[in-house]
């Protein structure tokens, strides 16, 4: 490969793991950073390299998008009536994917999402996907970095050998199509889909194999109803199907430490319905979390601690959920939320806890952090420009409160993976929009007969 070097200069960049730099430049060659500085001490080191001056704009780490479901995307707004109901909006989705999308559907979704990833300055996912093969072809297509964790789904303990065999079966194939931006990893979807057996199959299967994991917990009132009192829709459903429960009587996290989850270091996903031992017991099993609160709010089912994950020095990145639980996929608005939410709650939160959670924490969840999630030397050219110059950005003090106070998706001009631009000035490089969005409006069709 031949050696391209490029200078990214910005009024502003911010490297997250060292103090903004005003007037600043990053040196792009090839996939990686190899100086983080002043634009012009940057300029006369490295006179040969190609400029691209973006004016009143902050250059940042790419955004870590924690917790999305891709293959959902066609369904933005398609549950609306169910909201209020999370058991018959869990039924109603489930049965859209499975019944009315088919293969090339569930594809198009991701690939559309991903469009909308690329288009907020997002250049990292973690996806929880239940069709994994589509959503890893279209992670791959997009040219963005992720993780796709292969969801496995069994409540009842007579069928967890076949459940346990399909899952080893899909992430067997998924594996051949990893590279070295498309991870893949497994997601035993909740502690209310998933039997107590084969949680512990699975936990021992990702500790061998050396595969991520990921798991929603502490997300409804229902699982906390099913867990501590064995009681509630979820347990109403399982005596439906003929499935024995017995109530462990804890709360989620306690049960996931007692099945041997938490040994694999997992991202957790909502931990709203978490007490102070729980937290504590995320903090010494090294895993991380993935906020969503837009998603949380919006499904009524409440608000998580985020202060008191980041004062515990618990590993937070910021999760958009599905669009189909938040209708966009904007991780400036999602963590001007997350903010906004905690101080309604009268704890406070930075301009600059927000945007490390969006970055670097996010890394550090999905234990990326050595190769991205800030603008250091050595690690992956992954980064996002912000244009500063709109009239609802102006003027700009502090570019930390600009960004999460006064930004969102809209502002971003250009996103960077591995030193590839994947989205520049409105238009996508890697992906056929425009087919896309064709696609996704005869889907939408479908789902809607």
């Amino acid at each position: 490969m031949a050696t391209v070097t490029k200078l990214y200069c910005a009024h502003w960049v911010l490297p997250i793991s060292s103090e903004p730099i005003p007037s600043g430049a990053i040196v792009v060659q090839n996939q990686n950073i190899i100086a983080v500085g002043g634009k012009a001490n940057l300029q006369a080191g490295f006179p040969d390299s190609a400029v691209i001056d973006l004016g009143p704009a902050a250059i940042i780490p790419g955004l870590v998008n924690t917790h999305s479901h891709l293959e959902l995307t066609a369904m933005r707004g398609f549950l609306e009536f169910e909201e209020s109901d999370f058991f018959a909006w869990l039924k109603k989705l489930t049965f859209a994917r499975r019944e009315q999308m088919n293969v090339d559907d569930l594809y198009v979704s991701a690939a559309w999402g991903l469009c909308e990833a690329a288009r907020a300055g997002i250049t990292c996912v973690a996806d929880a996907s239940d069709a994994g093969l589509q959503s890893v072809r279209a992670l791959r297509d997009s040219g963005l970095r992720g993780i796709v964790y292969q969801e496995s789904f069994g409540p009842d303990p007579r069928l967890v050998d076949e459940n346990f065999a399909k899952l080893t079966t899909k992430v067997g194939e998924l594996r051949a199509w990893e590279t070295e931006l498309a991870r893949i990893g497994v997601s035993p979807h909740a502690p209310y889909t998933v039997c107590a057996p084969q949680l512990e199959m699975i936990a021992e299967f990702a500790s061998h194999e050396s595969l991520p994991l990921m798991m929603h917990v502490g997300e409804s009132k229902f699982e906390e109803l099913l867990l501590r009192e064995g009681r509630g829709p979820f347990a109403e459903g399982y005596a439906l199907r003929g499935i024995e429960w017995s109530a462990p009587k804890m709360s989620a996290i306690q049960y996931l430490a007692e099945r041997g989850i938490l040994r694999t270091r997992p991202l957790l996903t909502h931990c709203i319905n978490v007490d102070a031992v729980d937290i504590q017991t995320i903090k010494e099993s090294g895993a991380g979390i993935a906020h969503c609160p837009k998603s949380n709010s919006k499904l009524g089912h409440g608000r998580a601690p985020f202060a008191k994950f980041l004062e515990t020095g618990i590993y937070v990145g910021i999760g958009s959920d599905s669009v189909a639980s938040n209708n966009i996929c904007d991780l400036l608005e999602e963590a001007r939320f997350a903010v906004l939410s905690a101080r309604a709650d009268h704890n406070y939160v930075s301009a600059v806890d927000a945007l490390r959670a969006a970055t670097l924490g996010g890394a550090q969840a999905l234990g990326l952090s050595n190769s991205i999630g800030s603008l250091e030397p050595g690690k992956q050219a992954d980064f996002a420009v912000v244009s500063l110059s709109g009239v609802h950005q102006q003027p700009t003090y502090d570019p930390y409160a600009t960004l999460i106070f006064a930004s969102s998706a809209r502002d971003v001009v250009l996103t960077v993976v591995a030193g590839k631009e994947i989205y520049r000035d409105g238009r996508m490089t890697t992906i056929d929009a425009e087919r896309l969005q064709a696609r996704m409006g005869e889907i939408a069709n479908k789902l809607r007969s």
